[in-house]
């Protein structure tokens, strides 16, 4: 098995899996006109997604053990590659969002598959260069999804973010076929129970999230069950994984102490960088209004210094201390987030760039550090277990962070214009002094307009700089975590 050709096909995998969680983001509009759904309906593209993959990543194990890694990597891509042009036809938004469980589904297997994958090739020296190769792909591809998106909705159309992974994908299919020979195959059984109680957990804890808000929260009869099948599925399936010890969903692997450190860690960060990165773009389109393919360019920077850095780290694979590393990394996206709470209505391009080339150091340096960490103590046998739950941990983190950041950004933001729009009095000498510099009156229903548009811009800055003080000092509290990783000597 060649290691090159091995890597390249696993990659470019990753690559297509990963830029497809965010290539519709910016497409959204476009779609909802097609297929003539509504605003509240339109995310469910995304989450259907997102919750389809963390459901059946943790039973990438279990299909490993029954079939082994090459089978499974085939089935997955032919599978999602499939599912990509099946999205390109949906007519309807039930079929589009049934299509996208399919690819959520196919795609999930490929992120532990590519990181085990990778920590098999590569010998224990060298392994650090081949999880900085692994994490190009973690990093970039959500990065370069909103740009793919933009460029090909503007000027072909919607249903070709879905068709141009088809071309990919044949390529995927052949190289895999051809490189990759691995096949730890085991007895393994399909645990049911465990299956389920996982998946009311997930599903119930995503829908808490993301549908909360509009809810009323615990207000809401349905939050509250919900909230109880989340609590009851979560401690059954911890309790079944660690009777069991089955392959599917293997939480006993986090028994080992770096991997539980790597995955909680990994996890919170990813919590904190997805909220960023959603809060970001809606205060580039909304409020300082940049067109959509303006705003994915300005955000590139962050994911092209990341992997500047996992080149580097590829090139020199430095060795001292990882969890220098990962503070390192957490600095800078800590630093980043400060910077970013300096943002007003007049900031210019170079103060949007220079923040996300930080973040993208801090980020590059955490994670590629993360994925050799979760390794080190891990049992090569556990590989796939380990990688199927470190993957898990991030991509529930991402989802609700997302969930999280959105609501705090929306209860701010009526705080900030409820306290705002009291200063709209005559008596009030600021206000005067307004009206007099741009001729208006308090009584002209233009200057009420202008004055409304006014507000809103202030209290949406105030509110996006309070969302990063709070990702950064995020950032920060996550420092103390790091005692937990365990270095050999």
């Amino acid at each position: 098995m060649s290691k090159n050709g091995a890597t390249i096909a696993v990659m470019l995998a990753v690559l297509m899996v990963q830029i497809d969680i965010t290539v519709a983001n910016v497409s959204l509009p476009h779609i909802m006109g097609s297929l003539g759904t509504t605003v509240d309906k339109i995310p469910w593209i995304l989450t259907s997604y997102s919750m389809a993959e963390a459901i059946f990543i943790p039973i990438t194990s279990f299909w490993v053990a029954r079939f082994g890694e090459r089978k499974v990597m085939l089935v997955a891509i032919i599978g999602f590659t499939i599912a990509s042009m099946l999205c390109g036809t949906a007519q309807t938004l039930a079929e589009l969002v049934i299509y996208r469980i399919f690819q959520g589904m196919f795609g999930a297997s490929m992120l532990p598959l590519a990181q085990s994958t990778i920590a098999q090739l590569y010998p224990a020296g060298q392994r650090g260069r081949g999880m900085a190769i692994f994490s190009i792909g973690i990093l970039l591809g959500p990065i370069f999804g909103p740009i793919i998106g933009g460029i090909i909705t503007d000027n072909i159309n919607w249903r070709w973010i879905f068709y141009i992974n088809l071309p990919v994908g044949l390529i995927s299919i052949y190289l895999i076929y051809k490189h990759i020979h691995l096949n730890n195959r085991s007895k393994s059984k399909f645990d049911w129970w465990l299956v389920s109680y996982m998946a009311i957990f997930i599903s119930s804890l995503q829908f808490i999230l993301d549908r909360g808000n509009e809810k009323d929260w615990l207000d809401s009869r349905l939050i509250q069950i919900l909230l109880a099948f989340t609590i009851i599925g979560g401690i059954m399936w911890i309790y079944r994984s660690l009777k069991t010890k089955g392959s599917i969903a293997p939480l006993w692997v986090l028994k080992d102490r770096n991997l539980l450190a790597s995955s909680i860690i990994g996890g919170l960060i990813s919590m904190c960088t997805s909220g960023l990165g959603v809060q970001l773009s809606i205060l580039l389109e909304e409020v300082l209004n940049y067109p959509v393919l303006d705003t994915g360019l300005l955000m590139t920077p962050r994911g092209l210094v990341s992997a500047f850095v996992l080149v580097l780290v590829i090139k020199f694979n430095p060795q001292f201390d990882p969890r220098l590393k990962i503070l390192f990394g957490l600095l800078c996206l800590g630093l980043g987030n400060y910077l970013m709470t300096k943002y007003s209505l007049n900031i210019d391009t170079f103060w949007i760039v220079f923040p996300g080339m930080i973040q993208g150091l801090g980020l590059g340096l955490a994670f590629s550090t993360l994925s050799v960490v979760a390794y080190l103590t891990l049992p090569t046998q556990h590989s796939i277990a380990g990688a199927s739950i470190y993957n898990l941990f991030r991509i529930l983190g991402s989802a609700s962070g997302i969930s999280i950041v959105t609501t705090l950004q929306y209860r701010d933001s009526q705080q900030q214009w409820h306290g705002l729009t009291e200063g709209f009095s005559p008596y009030n000498p600021d206000l005067q002094k307004w009206l007099q510099l741009n001729d208006l009156s308090i009584t002209d229903p233009e200057s009420i307009l202008r004055y409304e548009n006014m507000i809103y811009e202030q209290s949406q800055i105030v509110v996006f700089t309070h969302m990063y003080q709070w990702i950064g000092m995020s950032v920060i509290f996550l420092i103390p975590l790091l005692l937990l990783i365990k270095v050999k000597k």
